[in-house]
């Protein structure tokens, strides 16, 4: 009898490229929220103009989440993928050249709407080169690495800053992009069948995924809207997306006034904490879910169980991290309510794979313009209450309060996983 033929790891390639991309993309949104002082400074900008920086990049991102999800569904990820990269590496180097608020703001805005649909793409490429056991824990390890690249960021601006001024860190960051974008158009492949480096045995083990190829442009809305389970997907990641991006938003701001570290460094290392804790979390997650599943007999209450413990744990830590005084144990009560937040999100990416199935680009672009409508709404929730409460016994604002609403949506985020069947494909409801 032949020899049965072992399978090529050419899949696991895009896993790789997938972790890379994830990190750029982090270093390159978290990279504002550092320098957001020297920005304030340099431009005369108040608290809530800020904010409303912040805002513009959110607001675009989610605005077109749903149409870069789409084209990936309708063209494949690879073009779009490519598009991406170029355009917001392009808006992350002319960063350096904003003379104003206004000027800043309208290309955070431009920039939000490059960077959307890098990770439905991502999630749309795993959907077509990963087999189904396989794709919550890449799920796991991307999301991972993009919390690390983020958390690290602070670090490398702290020590690009006493060598260089802050806008050289955004030129520099942008050219990494540029060399991601040159290596994967020359590797990846829409269909994995193209690709010379996948043999037979390997297009077997994927054999699962041949009805989600091809063109899929024709998304049926009414189903999405009428599914409860993509309505509370998309309420969930809106809640947990709230509190989550003042860990890239106003963290920075937040260390030098309410614990008054004004060193660059020391400051750079609490700021880890947030995304180096949520990255453990995602990879905790992505790696449990199915040693979970077959303890508590499937994946729907695996997901529901380590969902609705990941908001409330967040909830209860930040609720903690406000009654410190002491930035070591303040930063770590904050980096493990970004933990318990992140053991959300294998979770919530495995389901839109999972429902969303030849439409998982679409859905799970839906679920993240949802999210970042929260990271419109939350920036300018937090200049506005910390330019108001700004006075005798809060000189810089009352960062406490704006903690509490963060609160408040972690724990309002646990009521909906109870309800989430997060395996039902779409096309069988």
């Amino acid at each position: 009898m032949p020899t049965p033929q072992v399978p090529t790891r050419a899949r696991h390639w895009v896993v790789v490229f997938a972790v890379t991309l994830a990190v750029l993309s982090y270093i390159d949104r978290v990279s504002i929220s550092k320098a957001a002082p020297y920005i304030m400074n340099d431009l005369g900008l108040t608290k809530t103009e800020m904010g409303r920086v912040f805002s513009a990049f959110a607001l675009a991102y989610a605005l077109a989440e749903i149409p870069s999800g789409w084209m990936g569904d309708k063209y494949g990820a690879r073009g779009v993928l490519m598009r991406i990269v170029l355009w917001w590496s392009a808006f992350t180097a002319s960063v350096t050249v904003m003379w104003s608020g206004t000027s800043l703001m309208i290309n955070q805005f431009l920039f939000g709407a490059g960077e959307a649909g890098c990770f439905p793409n991502l999630t749309k490429s795993f959907t077509t080169w990963l087999p189904s056991n396989e794709r919550v824990r890449a799920q796991g390890i991307m999301w991972m690495s993009a919390r690390w690249g983020g958390a690290f960021t602070p670090l490398i601006f702290a020590m690009i800053f006493t060598v260089l001024p802050w806008r050289a860190a955004f030129l520099i960051f942008a050219c990494l992009g540029l060399i991601w974008a040159f290596f994967f158009f020359r590797w990846f492949r829409d269909d994995p069948k193209d690709h010379p480096g996948v043999n037979a045995a390997e297009l077997e083990l994927l054999s699962e995924n041949r009805s989600v190829l091809g063109s899929h442009g024709n998304v049926p809305w009414k189903k999405l809207l009428a599914n409860r389970s993509v309505r509370l997907l998309w309420l969930q990641y809106f809640l947990i997306t709230y509190p989550w991006y003042f860990y890239i938003t106003w963290l920075s701001t937040y260390l030098r006034e309410y614990y008054k570290i004004s060193n660059e460094i020391t400051s750079a290392w609490y700021a880890i904490f947030p995304l180096l804790f949520g990255g453990i979390g995602c990879l905790l997650s992505g790696m449990m879910l199915p040693r979970i599943a077959a303890r508590l007999g499937g994946t729907v209450k695996a997901r529901r169980t380590v969902a609705t413990f990941g908001f409330i744990g967040a909830g209860s830590f930040i609720l903690l991290c406000i009654q410190q005084n002491n930035p070591l144990y303040g930063m770590l009560a904050m980096g493990m309510a970004s933990f318990c937040n992140d053991l959300v999100m294998p979770c919530a990416w495995g389901s839109c794979m999972d429902i969303g199935g030849k439409y998982a680009g679409t859905l799970s672009g839906s679920m993240n313009m949802m999210g970042n409508m929260a990271g419109f709404v939350a920036p300018q929730v937090g200049g506005i209450i910390l330019d108001a409460t700004r006075g005798t016994a809060y000189p810089n604002g009352d960062y406490n309060m704006f903690l509490y609403t963060m609160a408040a949506a972690y724990f309002l985020g646990a009521f909906c996983w109870p309800f989430i069947d997060p395996t039902k494909p779409l096309e069988q409801d």
